[in-house]
């Protein structure tokens, strides 16, 4: 034995027992018995501006000495859930979650919350004088009935809220307007919002007396207009997606013509792309007089908007309605929607009855009243104070015992506006509608928001929008009530399968490396030494990289969701992929990007690097600040961009309004706001990053032979003629490499759009590219057989735009001696 030889066996000997040891004491450690429980709870938002809930689990640790409560935020609560997923799906989910309320159907369709109706019926919940008991009675309707999936209870109302009117009562004066008169019909909403609109020389918008939807800012969304006109989105056995039906189609008429009187949608959600929270919210700064929010937009008032003369109503109705006429005979007269949290217990909780124990203190009276004394305390407590108002519960009773003991009780202005605002958004409460509880709910939200840009913009009619979204919806629903006639996936002919093609490669590699005929017994070891030293890299690749490819192929002919088994469908999915309205969308988005950003790149960088190759004082300090910007992170890029091209206070447009814009009256770029220019945008931002190429262009140009350059000087070539004859030719592989690299960068751009858009790739799909949509149906919508399908395509679109650049590279590209 050599003496490397001895020293790697010493090595790996030494490794083993420190990795057997390292197993031994985690083993021992695991092993040894808590003094207390841990009660793992994930979406409880923990801050400095929550001390209510931390003293609300303090004295829940208190009472029940044996638990510990360990809260992680997760981000579970919204509607993006991937942790969650994998969590339940590997087994290890959290005892508890607060989840977004809207999607408990969806979660408990997959079986992956576990049905609460066996605790409630329990006699430990039902004890007499427990105040903590848990009665359906006491919650609002539209609360627990959201809660309730196929008749059990899979989820425990938390938190609520509801839509309501705020107007500026400052603003009305100065227009004119009675103060103390809201609008009650649409129409008088859209009289009011013309007369308090007003707009800057150039026409663009200075403020806005009112915007229906304002994504980034208000909570009002279509639904709420649909829902007021009388329309429903799915049929009450919950198999049929209504989408497009007579009342939410004249709601999205009235909608589109409310934004045509406004100059149009484009416009208005370019100037709403603006507003920012806090402070800076538009309606406390003036800059729009009337808007529909959430009650809890009283909270940020109360803080940042002390002096501010407003009022709180119920939003605006169809004036049918208002009168009670036709449909709407015998039917409140005004509606709003309520949203909200709720706790439930994940599939696999290790600790239900603790986690029950959890749920039923949190939503006590004692509970929420200490959550309220606390934070009213150190709200109290900040310099300056600030006003405290208490949070709308899911139980009603609880709400009206704590409005009497938290809501503002001053004869000040403020205090009661606030007082009675809050009012209004408990006596709403009622009459709440809520989101279908459906598992296509998030896809029914989605569609329903694509089908209100597609209609607004004018791309194309509220009909023809509507109904796209419908069938849609309606083709996973079908798909869904069809999965019970596929049969399982078997695993074994699945894994059978994927080892025959696995040692169909290897053997196929074996037979390629014995073509080469009988080596000597030097060569031999030599080779036997290189495969040793490749086999961990092998292995991963074997383990991390084929592995999952083979896997996605079989999922690709599947219908899975990640928590249930497979079911085969053959070709199913990829012949709903050929027939998928994004599909043509999507590669058009990124064919426009690659064909217009990957040439821009390429020039840039080139011309950087031509000037950085100059021989000049300080040149290293230059390449380090134009390399500097490819180090930024690209989720940092894309916020800072969204600052730089926001509409209207972004750097850029500035500049245009001063400059083109007073010389040639031309209207500012809508950017990310609009389909015309949000693809521009994103190539402009991929410009920023021109720099990271700089490095390989100034090698290829460092290696040009000097004697070429100077038989093209002995031959009176200018520099163009050097350029063009002598450095462009030997830069052409450079070439190829940068555009065969920006090509399959392209292909796969997913990270940057993903944060400038919150993933739906707008306004309009005119940023949806393949990987934003294969993550969207992935993990938004649990469609991962489908999601591999549109893997597969984007694989075989890598490959056959490689493999086109490489052939084509035949006729331009040339290397250095290379005969021809």
């Amino acid at each position: 034995m050599t003496r490397l030889q001895e020293w790697l066996f010493r090595a790996g000997v030494a490794l083993g027992v420190l990795l057997l040891l390292g197993f031994g004491v985690r083993t021992f450690w695991a092993s040894r018995p808590s003094e207390r429980l841990e009660l793992v709870v994930w979406g409880l938002q923990s801050g400095e501006e929550t001390k209510g809930l931390d003293a609300q689990i303090q004295e829940f640790e208190r009472r029940h000495p044996h638990i510990r409560v360990k809260n992680l935020m997760m981000g579970t609560g919204g509607m993006s859930a991937q942790k969650l997923m994998t969590s339940i799906a590997g087994n290890v989910p959290p005892d508890l979650v607060r989840q977004d309320r809207f999607t408990i159907g969806d979660w408990a369709s997959r079986e992956a919350f576990r049905p609460l109706d066996d605790l409630l019926a329990s006699p430990e919940a039902n004890a007499p004088g427990d105040a903590e008991r848990i009665d359906p009675a006491e919650y609002y309707p539209a609360c627990w009935t959201e809660a309730v999936y196929q008749g059990k209870v899979y989820a425990i109302p938390d938190s609520t809220d509801d839509r309501l009117l705020y107007w500026n009562k400052d603003l009305y004066r100065k227009a004119g307007l009675d103060p103390e008169r809201p609008p009650r019909t649409w129409e008088e909403l859209l009289d009011y919002t013309q007369k308090l609109t007003k707009r800057r020389p150039d026409g663009s918008f200075e403020s806005v007396g009112f915007i229906p939807v304002v994504k980034t800012h208000s909570n009002s969304w279509f639904y709420l207009y649909s829902w007021q006109n009388g329309g429903e989105f799915m049929s009450p056995d919950g198999r049929t997606c209504t989408l497009l039906n007579p009342q939410t189609k004249e709601a999205l008429e009235w909608l589109t013509g409310f934004y045509d009187k406004l100059s149009g949608a484009e416009n208005v959600t370019a100037f709403a792309s603006t507003f920012q929270p806090r402070e800076q919210d538009p309606f406390i700064t003036g800059r729009m007089a009337m808007k529909v929010d959430t009650n809890n937009a009283i909270r940020n008032i109360a803080r940042f908007g002390k002096n501010l003369d407003y009022g709180v109503a119920p939003a605006p109705v169809p004036a049918a309605r208002l009168r009670g006429e036709g449909r709407f005979a015998g039917q409140p007269k005004y509606i709003t929607w309520s949203g909200g949290f709720s706790f439930a217990i994940p599939v696999g909780s290790r600790h239900v009855p603790e986690a029950w124990q959890f749920i039923k203190w949190m939503n006590s009276l004692e509970s929420r009243r200490i959550f309220n004394q606390v934070q009213r305390k150190w709200n109290l407590e900040q310099d300056p104070p600030r006003p405290y108002v208490p949070e709308m519960h899911a139980n009603r009773a609880i709400n009206e015992k704590l409005f009497k003991e938290f809501a503002p009780t001053g004869d000040d202005p403020h205090s009661v506006r606030l007082r009675n605002g809050m009012r209004v958004g408990l006596d709403m409460m009622p009459n709440a509608k809520f989101r279908p509880v459906t598992f296509v709910g998030q896809r029914l939200w989605d569609e329903h928001v694509r089908a209100f840009e597609q209609a607004t913009t004018r791309k194309v009619s509220s009909e023809a929008a509507l109904l796209r979204g419908q069938q849609t919806v309606q083709e996973e629903l079908d798909a869904v009530f069809q999965r019970a006639t596929k049969p399982y996936l078997d695993a074994r002919l699945a894994v059978g399968v994927s080892l025959a093609v696995v040692l169909a490669l290897v053997a196929a590699f074996a037979f390629h490396c014995a073509r080469g005929g009988r080596v000597a017994p030097l060569l031999r070891t030599e080779a036997q030494a290189g495969y040793l030293f490749a086999l961990p890299w092998m292995f991963g690749f074997a383990v991390f990289v084929l592995g999952p490819m083979i896997a996605s192929i079989v999922f690709s002919l599947c219908d899975y969701d990640v928590l249930h088994p497979p079911r085969w469908v053959g070709g199913q999915n990829y012949a709903r992929l050929i027939k998928d309205p994004i599909l043509p969308k999507a590669f058009y988005n990124i064919f426009f990007l690659s064909g217009i950003g990957i040439p821009l790149q390429i020039l840039i960088s080139l011309g950087l690097a031509m000037l950085l190759n100059s021989k000049v004082k300080g040149m290293p300090a230059y390449r380090t600040i134009f390399y500097l910007p490819s180090l930024t992170p690209v989720v940092a890029m894309a916020v800072l961009w969204l600052f730089i091209l926001n509409p209207d206070s972004g750097v850029v447009n500035q500049a245009w309004r001063s400059t083109l814009g007073a010389w040639f009256g031309l209207p500012a770029p809508t950017w990310l706001s609009g389909e015309v220019w949000s693809k521009p945008a994103l190539i402009l931002m991929s410009l920023w990053a021109a720099g990271g190429g700089i490095i390989l262009w100034l090698a290829g140009l460092q290696s040009v032979p000097t004697y070429l350059y100077e038989a093209a000087n002995l031959d009176g070539a200018n520099a163009w003629h050097r350029f063009r004859h002598v450095t462009l030719p030997m830069l052409t592989p450079y070439i190829l490499f940068n555009l065969v690299m920006g090509t399959i960068n392209s292909l796969q751009r997913f990270t940057d759009i993903y944060v400038m858009t919150d993933g739906l790739g707008g306004p309009v799909d005119s940023t949806m590219v393949p990987v934003l949509y294969l993550f969207n149906n992935g993990f938004g919508y649990f469609k991962m057989g489908y999601a591999s399908a549109w893997a597969w395509l984007i694989f075989v679109a890598v490959m056959a735009f490689t493999a086109l650049n490489l052939w084509g590279s035949k006729r331009w590209v040339h290397y250095e001696g290379e005969r021809k």
